[in-house]
């Protein structure tokens, strides 16, 4: 004859009479100072052949990663993006006959130092056939705001649910599930606008431009998460 299982069943995923289930969620939004700024930097070059288009970018490429290397530090990472060369053809004319050639890199850098950054874009800015876009400011991966954030969601989910139980003559007993729902920045900004050398610049072509005055963007920060607790019975 079949004995009954002593096992304990399982929790019913809702709650009861005798052990109310309470769900809500906690939000924190924080605004902090960004820890690095993005620009990118399109170095481009023409020529009458494919050989004179390149070497003249080789070398415009070469002087531009020189520049940001002399920054050391400052400049966090650096790298180097699509490189294109390509012909361009008469509009007129039988057969396909080569125009001129077009040249281009694109190099991505981020630094850390903002009292450098003015300077250098300016410097980046006032070299030949150079665009300069951003800066786009952000916080790194493993930023401390994060943690901080998702600490204080958590925190406002706890005291949350305590609110509730308590309005309820009650009180919270276990912390059945709890969720993260999203964390991270709310949507970045639309970049600002790049800066490339104007015609302006070649009838001064010894004189510096002055540096850039470039205000850092704070960042908002969000975390949210969900938080299922179980509570005494309410006093109805």
């Amino acid at each position: 004859m079949a004995t009954p299982s002593e096992d304990p069943q399982p929790a019913a995923p809702y709650g009861t009479p005798d052990a109310p289930h309470i769900a809500v969620r906690g939000e924190a939004h924080l605004e902090v100072e960004p820890e690095i700024a993005r620009i990118g930097v399109t170095v481009t070059s023409r020529g009458k052949d494919r050989r004179t288009a390149l070497d003249d970018l080789t070398r415009r490429n070469a002087a531009v990663l020189d520049l940001l290397k002399s920054y050391g530090d400052a400049v966090e990472h650096l790298e180097t993006g699509a490189l294109t060369l390509s012909p361009e053809l008469k509009d007129k004319g039988r057969g396909e006959r080569v125009h001129t050639h077009h040249g281009s890199v694109h190099l991505t850098a981020d630094l850390n130092d903002f009292t450098a950054l003015g300077e250098l874009t300016t410097r980046l800015a006032d070299s030949d056939l150079t665009r300069v876009d951003g800066p786009w400011w952000a916080l790194r991966p493993d930023s401390p705001a994060h943690r901080q954030a998702r600490r204080q969601a958590v925190h406002e989910a706890v005291q949350r649910a305590r609110e509730y139980a308590e309005a309820l003559g009650a009180g919270l007993t276990a912390l059945l599930e709890l969720a993260d729902t999203d964390t991270g920045a709310d949507s970045p900004a639309p970049p600002r606008a790049g800066r490339t050398r104007s015609l302006a610049y070649a009838a001064a072509e010894d004189a510096p431009a002055a540096p850039l005055d470039l205000e850092p963007q704070r960042q908002h920060v969000v975390a949210r998460v969900d938080a299922r607790f179980t509570m005494t019975p309410p006093r109805l």
